[in-house]
C-alpha cells in the first residue's frame, strides 16, 4: 500500500519544480483543468480555470537560477483529497547577480481522480512584515 502523504508531497513538489522552470506541460498535467486559486496576481478574485496561470508560463523565461522549497509542509488526507500547507522558500538570482529569498504561504488541495492526485484549488499570500 503506498503512503498518500508520501505521494502529495512528491505531487506537489513536481508542481513547485514545474512552476521554476516554467514547464507548462508538466504544470497542466499535474492540475485538474478547473483549477482554482486565490493568489497576489488574482488581486483578490477567484480565478478558476488553466488560462490565468498560462499567460504567466507563455512571458521569456529567465536563465537565472531559480528553486524553491516546501518549509514544513503539513499533510491532512481526508478520503481522496489532500490539504497541503507549508511557507515556500523561493531563492533565486536577481539580474545583478545577487542570490534573493521570497516566501510566500501556501494551502494547496489535492484530489485522487482516477488513480491520480490533481491539484484542484490553492491559495497563496505574502506574509505580512510583523
Amino acid at each position: 500500500m503506498t503512503d498518500p502523504t508520501a505521494e502529495v508531497l512528491q505531487a506537489n513538489r513536481k508542481l513547485l519544480d514545474s512552476i521554476n522552470s516554467q514547464n507548462w506541460t508538466a504544470y497542466a498535467e499535474l492540475c485538474d483543468p478547473s483549477l482554482t486559486c486565490f493568489e497576489p496576481e488574482a488581486l483578490g478574485h477567484v480565478v478558476q480555470g488553466m488560462d490565468f496561470h498560462h499567460f504567466y508560463f507563455k512571458l521569456e523565461a529567465s536563465s537565472r537560477p531559480k528553486q524553491s522549497i516546501m518549509a514544513s509542509p503539513h499533510v491532512r488526507v481526508i478520503g481522496d483529497t489532500a490539504i497541503v500547507s507549508y511557507i515556500r522558500l523561493t531563492q533565486r538570482v536577481e539580474a545583478t547577480g545577487d542570490p534573493k529569498t521570497f516566501a510566500s504561504e501556501e494551502t494547496r488541495v489535492w484530489q485522487k481522480q482516477n488513480g491520480v492526485w490533481k491539484h484542484v484549488h490553492f491559495h497563496r499570500s505574502i506574509p505580512t512584515a510583523t
